[in-house]
């Protein structure tokens, strides 16, 4: 789920949503992964690291994925792909190589909500050799109409979303490494979470955060898939640094707080969530196996409901004092932060404060020392601590703290200090 920006560019209604390919059923994959990092400046990048946590024999199976060699199968010549990606073999734009190419491929998802349990789903049964989960939030009941890979019983725990998905894809996929972070993404994580891939997923729901994973695209040479949806409506772009327009030549700067809908303002219905990911999962695998001539460079926009579907031309919109991909000023990623960094999460009556130089918590010893203040829960993940009737304080272990039940700023920092101190 995300929001859409306001200014986001229109275009004409094509006669025809789809067309097929004038040379169905080529296989594409003939040009391999590794072709693509000096085609794209970079954009892949050779090796894969170890999910954290994964025990030894797992590790021997996800390295088997990655390289598309079958635990004990021979190495020499053409390395026999797992059978359970036959159908994927079957289908000849992937073929094969595509599959190899997919088992050796790193991406990184940001954001486990709507579209991002999507992309996550779709990347992990496609043999995705290693992904990364990244999302600061936990699980509420509210959020079980549209993201799938949740159940009530996560949101009763209020499990964080990137460790409950990271658990349901390993029952799916064991063959995949999986290394999931609850963490906000900001600009002193952002380079460390966002490299070591050769692709970035956004399933985010701000264009702040959007425009950081933006400056770290262009800055490491990673290609990127934006995609927004909310309401019935939903937009997705392939974002290739030095070759398509970057997110600040379309959009400028994100829109001020208020003048976008959100998914919490405006709803969603479930199935735009699924044409958007599903979309940007089938550009992420042309990407992933060098099926570059292939790869859609138009923004597309459809309105579900209203049965609305546009393809955007954007090739003319690079610009020449871009802050970004002309300028390399990074402003997002070199974003001077202070004290501490306050967000009002739209739509939630929910502020967010994450001291900079905060030390990590000790939900143990928070949960003794609030305990005679009012409710307290705890997981592993977080401490839930309720005041009152209208008010909850969630506490995360990095020391960001969620105050719900506001949407001032002000009160918020007033009730961090009274609880936490400044």
């Amino acid at each position: 789920m995300s929001s859409l920006h306001p200014n986001q560019p229109a275009g004409d209604l094509p006669s025809a949503a789809f067309s097929p390919s004038s040379r169905a059923g080529e296989d594409a994959a003939a040009q391999p992964a590794a072709q693509l990092k000096a085609a794209q400046a970079g954009g892949l990048h050779a090796g894969a690291a170890q999910a954290s946590g994964e025990p030894a024999a797992q590790a021997a199976a996800v390295q088997a994925a990655r390289t598309g060699v079958a635990a004990g199968a021979q190495t020499a010549g053409e390395a026999e792909v797992p059978a359970r990606y036959s159908r994927h073999v079957l289908f000849k734009p992937v073929g094969e190589n595509g599959q190899r190419a997919l088992g050796r491929a790193r991406v990184a998802i940001v954001g486990l909500g709507a579209l991002g349990t999507v992309l996550a789903n779709h990347m992990v049964r496609a043999g995705v050799g290693f992904v990364r989960l990244i999302d600061r939030d936990f699980v509420e009941e509210s959020n079980l109409q549209r993201q799938m890979l949740y159940d009530e019983e996560d949101a009763r725990q209020a499990q964080p979303k990137a460790s409950a998905a990271a658990a349901k894809l390993r029952l799916v996929n064991s063959l995949v490494g999986i290394e999931a972070h609850v963490a906000d993404l900001n600009p002193l994580n952002a380079e460390e979470l966002l490299t070591g891939v050769d692709l970035i997923l956004d399933g985010t729901d701000n264009f702040s955060v959007r425009f950081l994973i933006n400056d770290v695209s262009v800055k490491h040479g990673i290609p990127w898939l934006y995609g927004g949806a909310v309401a019935s409506r939903g937009v997705s772009l392939a974002i290739l640094p030095g070759e398509t327009p970057c997110l600040r030549c379309l959009f400028g700067s994100a829109p001020a707080h208020g003048t976008a809908d959100t998914c919490d303002t405006a709803g969603v219905i479930g199935p735009i969530i699924h044409m958007v990911a599903s979309y940007q999962a089938t550009e992420a695998m042309k990407i992933l196996i060098g099926d570059m001539r292939h790869l859609n460079r138009r923004m597309q926009q459809w309105d579900l409901w209203y049965n609305h579907y546009t393809s955007v031309d954007v090739a003319g919109a690079r610009k020449a004092d871009c802050p970004a991909c002309a300028r390399h000023t990074f402003e997002y990623l070199n974003a001077d932060i202070e004290g501490e960094t306050i967000q009002t999460l739209c739509g939630r009556d929910s502020v967010q404060i994450h001291p900079v130089q905060a030390a990590e918590f000790s939900l143990e010893q928070w949960e003794q020392r609030l305990a005679p203040l009012g409710h307290v829960s705890r997981n592993k993940f977080l401490l839930r601590f309720r005041p009152s009737d209208e008010i909850t304080l969630v506490l995360f272990p990095d020391g960001r703290v969620l105050i719900q039940g506001v949407t001032d700023p002000t009160a918020a920092k007033t009730l961090y200090s009274r609880y936490i101190g400044m």
